[in-house]
């Protein structure tokens, strides 16, 4: 029997998990490392430039579908806080393309009832594109059929420790004691709060291994890895994925 966290932190069966009546097989949250846009780009002898533009374009597309098969959330990496290592020709070329994504895209959010989240600080990019990104969080808050989490100068390592000072400034306030500090107080403070538990963490172009992406939410998901790239992840590579993911027990540790 596939069992599946429900909201109460109970562990529930999934009701038609293997049927095709539930293309999610049970999944509430999936999250994707998107890796492979230089590579794609390098096979065809294109600037990697265009890689990244390819890649927007599977975001699209899978953002929509996601959508369309009833996922509740779904975590996009789509710029770590060591992306800024990379050659300044390419972390520009990354930037120009978040600002057309959330210029072209936006209407489309409020029309399908898309809410935008953004995890990690984005507050430390261009003021611009801040100020794209907070008028897209807040034209599509109110928005309930899917929440877009899209991680931008994230790093897990840094999110922990984030939530660590919060709780320790809580400490100090005489708001709670270490004593009484517990997985939930942690979970809370994480940029994932108001997220589901993730169920399904996906990375495509064969790479294995998690790139410091939600390490403490990927406790219990289930690990999926592609050897296809990016920008060629589309519709069809989802339903492999959640086809995958209805087919694992999880146990959450128990038996």
């Amino acid at each position: 029997m596939k069992l599946a966290r429900s909201k109460n932190g109970s562990l529930d069966p999934v009701q038609g998990a293997t049927g095709l009546s539930d293309p999610t097989h049970g999944a509430r949250h999936v999250a994707i490392i998107m890796d492979g846009n230089g590579r794609w780009a390098k096979r065809r002898h294109l600037p990697r430039a265009l890689g990244h533009k390819k890649g927007v374009e599977a975001v699209r597309n899978i953002v929509r579908v996601g959508g369309e098969m009833g996922l509740e959330a779904m975590t996009l990496y789509a710029f770590s806080s060591e992306n800024w290592n990379r050659p300044q020709e390419e972390v520009s070329d990354l930037m120009g393309l978040l600002r057309q994504y959330i210029q072209s895209d936006i209407e489309e959010f409020v029309e399908n009832g898309v809410r935008l989240k953004v995890i990690g600080n984005y507050k430390a990019l261009e003021p611009d594109i801040v100020a794209m990104i907070d008028n897209a969080i807040a034209r599509t808050a109110a928005n309930s059929r899917m929440t877009l989490a899209v991680a931008l100068n994230y790093g897990a390592q840094d999110e922990m420790l984030r939530a660590v000072q919060h709780i320790a400034c809580s400490v100090a306030a005489g708001d709670v004691t270490p004593e009484a500090i517990n997985i939930d107080h942690i979970s809370g403070a994480l940029d994932t709060s108001d997220l589901p538990p993730l169920d399904l963490l996906i990375r495509t172009s064969g790479e294995l291994r998690l790139s410091n992406f939600l390490l403490w939410q990927a406790a219990y998901s289930e690990l999926y890895f592609t050897d296809t790239l990016w920008p060629d992840f589309d519709q069809s590579e989802l339903e492999k994925a959640l086809q995958s993911f209805g087919h694992r027990e999880r146990r959450f540790g128990g038996r």
